[in-house]
């Protein structure tokens, strides 16, 4: 006879399949916003990330990738969030926070580009990013794009920062906002690779600049990072780019019996008929 501790728990192993799922589809989201928005390649190289960052504004809420906030939105440090795509990636040890401002779409970003916010040694507790027993070399400073210069992308990216993490001379003591070459301090550093990142846009006013234009994101062509569940589209917001074909996006959390198998939906119905 199976125990109730494992009917419950084959009860909720769909439930954490799709969330996972989810998650997995919301990466792979990030992903391609990172390219349609061309912050790959002007900015980073490449982006393989194993979570998914979460960033909550206190007047706006979690927000959406690419998503359009005003300067006076974007002032306070956010919360920060990290998801695992998968439980096999454990957010252990120390972490490094960087915000970075990548201009406009088409930006020539070889010279650098400003740093809004750089904590070195941040941990990861109930999934949230704590600053408690962390460097702060640049405290949040919010966006500030000058009037009339175009949407800027605003980048937070999370980095691993393994124990022989050295941070630079020029970079080891509180500063304000300058310019900075966010790649040669992740390699100077020694900090490991991105864990996660997203990004927001902030513009002041009119462009008085032609901004080239970018493609917008088909929910559904992306493809998650785990093939243990399908679902036809993402969450979108406005503002972000992001589209799908299959018709209205299910927002995050959505659970649909369609999306289980009749044997989980069976096993559920037994572990709530003998819990009741």
């Amino acid at each position: 006879m199976i125990s109730l501790p494992i009917l419950v728990s084959l009860a909720l192993f769909p439930f954490t399949l799709a969330q996972s799922s989810d998650t997995a589809l919301q990466v792979a989201a990030i992903e391609a916003h990172f390219k349609q928005s061309e912050i790959v390649p002007s900015l980073l190289a490449s982006f393989d990330p194993s979570a998914l960052l979460t960033v909550d504004y206190a007047s706006v809420g979690v927000i959406t990738p690419g998503q359009l906030l005003t300067k006076e939105q974007s002032a306070p440090t956010p919360e920060v969030t990290v998801t695992p795509v998968n439980s096999s990636l454990e957010l252990t040890g120390k972490y490094t926070i960087t915000m970075v401002d990548a201009d406009i779409v088409g930006s020539d970003l070889t010279k650098g580009v400003n740093r809004h916010w750089l904590i070195n040694g941040v941990d990861i507790a109930d999934g949230k990013v704590s600053n408690a027993s962390a460097t702060a070399i640049t405290a949040y400073a919010g966006p500030g794009p000058a009037a009339g210069s175009g949407p800027h992308r605003y980048v937070i990216i999370l980095y691993q920062q393994p124990d022989s993490f050295k941070a630079p001379a020029d970079l080891s003591e509180p500063i304000g906002v300058t310019l900075f070459d966010v790649n040669a301090y992740a390699k100077n550093s020694g900090l490991g690779s991105i864990v996660a990142a997203t990004y927001i846009t902030v513009e002041d006013g009119t462009a008085t600049t032609s901004i080239p234009a970018t493609s917008a994101v088909v929910s559904s062509t992306l493809v998650a990072s785990e093939p243990t569940g399908t679902q036809s589209g993402t969450s979108a917001g406005a503002g972000t780019g992001i589209t799908s074909a299959d018709g209205p996006s299910k927002t995050n959390g959505d659970l649909s019996l369609a999306s289980f198998s009749p044997l989980s939906v069976v096993l559920a119905g037994i572990a709530v008929m003998i819990i009741a």
